[in-house]
C-alpha cells in the first residue's frame, strides 16, 4: 500500500510539473536538514507567537466586533491605522505593519510590472489552478470548510481572491497599493482561526493537527500558489526572463513573510522552492469530503459568470493544469471533445498571444473570452470593483 502511494505522488507530481517527491521531513528549515524537524522545530511545530496570544485574548473578551468595525476603513498601505481598538491591539500592528528590512523596492516593482503583463495567465492559473487545488490539500481544505468561512465559499472566495489580486496590483507594496494592509489582516484572520477551530467537533473529528495554519501549513499554500505558478509559466513556454522570475518569487518572499512565517524557512531560490515543494506539496494531495464539497462551490462560483463555455468545458481545463488524477478525485465530468480542443489549441492560442507565432489559432476567441471572463472575476472579487472587507469571524461553522 505504501509503495502504491508512492507511486500515486510520483505520477502527480509528474503531471504538476513538479519532480523528486521525497520525505516532508526532509524539505524543512533553509538548510534541508531533517533533524530539526525531527525535534519539533521545523515549521510544523510553529505558529505565530505574536498574533497568536493576541487574537485570543481579543476574542475571549469580546473585542473582535469593535476591532471589525474599526479596520474596515483601513485599506490602502498609507492609510492610518485603526483607532478605537484595544491598546494592546494597536501596538502589534504598529510592530508589524512594516515590509520586512530585505525587502527590495525594485524587485518588488519588477514583479508588479510582471503581473501587469501576465495578469490574464496569473488570474486563471490562480483560480482554476491555485485554487481548486486548495480543495485536495486536505489540512487547508478541513480548516476551511468548518471554519466560519466555509459556510458562505462566495464571500470566501472573494477573499482569496482579494489576496492574489492585491498582490498583483501595480504598486501593491507602495504606499497607496493595499497588499501590507491585507496581508496583515490576513494574518490576523489565521489567528483567530487557530483559536477557533480546535473548539470545533467536527474539525477535531477529522483533522490530524491539535492548530491549525501552522508555518508548514502556509508554506504548502504558498507552494500551490507561487511554485505551481511559476512552474506552468515555464512549461507553457511563456518568456519569463531570470530578472522576472526572481522579481516574482521576492514578492511571494516578503508575502509570506508579511503573514508570520520565519525568514529562515522561506525558500530562498526557486530551485529551493521546487525542492521544498515537490517534498511537502505533492506527496499531500488527496480527496477528502469536505475538499470536495468546496471544490463544487468553487466551481459553481465560476460558473456564474457568462463564460461563453460549457461546464464541460471548465472541468476539461482543470483538468488541463492539474491533472486528470486531481479531476477524478473530484469527480469532474469528462467532455472529451473539450479536452481534445484544450490540449491541442492552448499551446497556440499562447504562442499567437505572445507573439512567437504569426498564426492565429481558429479558437482564438474561444479561450480569449474564457480567460478574460475569469480575470473580470476575480478582478471583481465575484461582484464588484471595491475591496472585500476582510473580517475576523467570532465563531466557527456550526455543521
Amino acid at each position: 500500500m505504501e509503495n502504491l502511494s508512492r507511486r500515486k505522488a510520483l505520477s502527480l507530481g509528474v503531471a504538476l510539473g513538479l519532480v523528486g517527491v521525497a520525505s516532508p521531513a526532509q524539505a524543512w528549515a533553509s538548510t534541508g536538514s531533517a533533524a530539526d524537524a525531527a525535534a519539533a522545530t521545523g515549521p510544523e511545530w510553529i505558529w505565530d507567537s505574536a498574533a497568536d496570544p493576541l487574537m485570543a485574548s481579543m476574542l475571549d473578551n469580546g473585542h473582535v466586533p469593535s476591532i471589525n468595525s474599526a479596520w474596515a476603513s483601513w485599506v490602502n498601505n498609507n492609510d492610518a491605522l485603526p483607532s478605537g481598538v484595544p491598546a494592546e491591539f494597536a501596538a502589534y500592528l504598529q510592530r508589524v505593519n512594516v515590509l520586512p528590512s530585505w525587502a527590495d523596492p525594485a524587485k518588488l516593482a519588477r514583479a508588479a510590472d510582471f503581473n501587469r503583463r501576465r495578469d490574464t495567465y496569473l488570474f486563471m492559473l490562480y483560480g482554476l489552478g491555485s485554487g481548486i487545488m486548495s480543495t485536495v490539500i486536505p489540512r487547508e481544505a478541513r480548516s476551511v470548510y468548518w471554519s466560519a468561512g466555509g459556510a458562505n465559499m462566495q464571500d470566501r472566495a472573494a477573499k482569496t481572491f482579494t489576496f492574489g489580486y492585491d498582490l498583483s496590483q501595480l504598486g501593491a507594496f507602495e504606499p497607496t497599493g493595499q497588499f501590507v494592509v491585507t496581508a496583515n489582516k490576513t494574518r490576523v484572520v489565521h489567528a483567530a482561526v487557530r483559536h477557533l477551530l480546535p473548539q470545533s467537533p467536527h474539525w477535531r473529528a477529522v483533522t490530524d493537527e491539535t492548530t491549525p495554519i501552522s508555518a508548514a501549513d502556509i508554506l504548502v499554500t504558498f507552494h500551490s500558489l507561487g511554485t505551481y505558478v511559476h512552474r506552468k509559466l515555464l512549461d507553457w513556454k511563456i518568456p519569463f526572463p531570470a530578472a522576472d522570475q526572481e522579481a516574482f518569487l521576492h514578492a511571494w518572499q516578503v508575502a509570506v513573510h508579511l503573514l508570520g512565517v520565519p525568514d529562515e524557512h522561506i525558500p530562498q531560490t526557486w530551485a529551493a522552492a521546487e525542492k521544498q515543494s515537490a517534498q511537502v506539496l505533492t506527496p499531500i494531495l488527496t480527496p477528502t469530503t469536505e475538499g470536495l464539497a468546496l471544490a463544487e462551490d468553487l466551481l459553481g462560483l465560476t460558473a456564474q459568470v457568462d463564460l461563453g463555455v460549457t461546464r464541460g468545458f471548465l472541468n476539461e481545463f482543470v483538468r488541463y493544469v492539474l491533472s486528470d488524477g486531481v479531476g477524478d478525485w473530484l469527480g469532474l465530468a469528462r467532455d472529451y471533445a473539450s479536452a481534445a480542443l484544450i490540449r491541442t489549441a492552448w499551446p497556440a492560442y499562447v504562442l499567437f498571444r505572445e507573439g512567437l507565432s504569426p498564426i492565429m489559432p481558429g479558437t482564438f476567441y474561444v479561450f480569449d473570452q474564457f480567460i478574460r471572463a475569469l480575470a473580470m472575476l476575480f478582478l471583481n472579487r465575484g461582484a464588484s470593483g471595491t475591496t472585500t472587507p476582510i473580517t475576523i469571524p467570532t465563531a466557527n461553522r456550526a455543521a
